[in-house]
């Protein structure tokens, strides 16, 4: 639920991932420093990942408690490759919650090795990508070790972020994803729902509101109203479908003409259809505007165009905050403030 929800901008230690950084690892043919599972010394090179930022990330989320964790990421990562007999590789980007390595499959698949210290997340996940696998629109899971909090996945190619390829063509090729993963019908008494999805990232985000640099733009009256409107909105559902759940510009990547857009990190959870395309036309801030691009993308995706509008102003508030954690553009806060109202 919009890029940023779960990436609050608390700063954390730096140095717990010092450890993976490495000047004299060797190399692949395509460049990237690899660790094989009998080199003396675990060392991975961060490849332009920040990984101060990282330590932020995990530390905001789980508490301090993930500095001790990240300290034995670099043995729990070895220890993996040696199970499973696979090459590891240099940190990639990682999320909120998670800590991601490139890694070689012993085929030669290419492959990314998901670490995360919520080990039910990580179970949670491998279930829905098995679920979506039918749709082939997620990356195939490989293994994964439950009590190691521990996935690996295919590594998509060429992989470039939706948010980075040509917009022309985008709102065609996010339809032609949401008809595919929409088109996955729900296990029976899947436990997960939109409400719940909403009402957890309302009360989480929602003591952001504490802080001075938040509450100047984002007051009490502006988040019950817009709770309010959610609320209007989960009641009012008429044909749910089993979502992705958190299908921003940076959960798809390019999966190249064979494939199309692929989906990565699903919340997956049953809901309003239009919710899987809010984050995308919230995105739409500070470029064409969101009412040009909730439009376009409604057309596209066969959605209807007042309820995905109706939620724009839901997610908007959540989109501000993310914005103002990252220092986004003045002009972008401005127009999503002006959904709010």
């Amino acid at each position: 639920m919009a890029a940023h929800l779960d990436r609050k901008g608390d700063h954390a230690p730096a140095g717990a991932l010092a450890c993976l950084t490495s000047t004299d690892s060797p190399r692949v043919s395509d460049g990237h420093r690899i660790l094989r599972c009998d080199a003396p010394v675990f060392a991975i090179e961060p490849s332009g990942v920040n990984t101060d930022d990282i330590n932020a990330r995990l530390v905001s989320r789980f508490g301090v408690e993930a500095e001790a964790w990240l300290t034995d990421v670099p043995t729990l990562a070895a220890r993996l490759a040696a199970q499973w007999g696979m090459v590891l590789g240099e940190l990639f980007g990682s999320g909120a919650s998670s800590v991601v390595l490139r890694c070689v499959w012993p085929d030669g698949t290419p492959a990314v090795l998901k670490l995360s210290p919520d080990r039910e997340l990580v179970t949670a996940q491998v279930e829905m990508h098995r679920i979506f696998a039918a749709s082939g629109r997620v990356p195939v899971v490989l293994a994964a070790d439950a009590d190691a909090g521990a996935m690996v996945l295919e590594e998509i190619r060429p992989g470039t972020l939706a948010e980075d390829m040509p917009r022309s063509s985008l709102p065609e090729q996010w339809g032609e994803l949401l008809a595919a993963l929409h088109a996955v019908p729900p296990p029976a008494g899947w436990p997960r729902d939109l409400r719940g999805r909403c009402e957890e990232a309302f009360a989480r985000i929602g003591r952001r509101l504490a802080e001075p640099v938040i509450g100047g733009r984002i007051d009490q009256r502006t988040w019950q109203r817009a709770i309010q409107r959610c609320e209007k909105l989960l009641g009012t559902q008429g044909n749910p479908v089993l979502l992705h759940g958190d299908l921003h510009l940076g959960n798809v990547l390019d999966g190249g003409p064979g494939r199309g857009l692929i989906a990565i990190d699903p919340k997956a959870c049953v809901g309003d259809p239009c919710f899987d395309a809010v984050d995308y036309v919230l995105a739409g801030a500070g470029e064409e505007g969101v009412a040009a691009r909730c439009h376009r993308v409604a057309v596209a995706c066969g959605l209807d165009e007042g309820r995905l509008s109706a939620w724009s102003r839901v997610i908007a508030p959540m989109s501000v905050i993310a914005h103002l954690t990252y220092g986004g553009p003045e002009a972008v806060i401005d127009e999503l403030l002006a959904l709010t109202r």
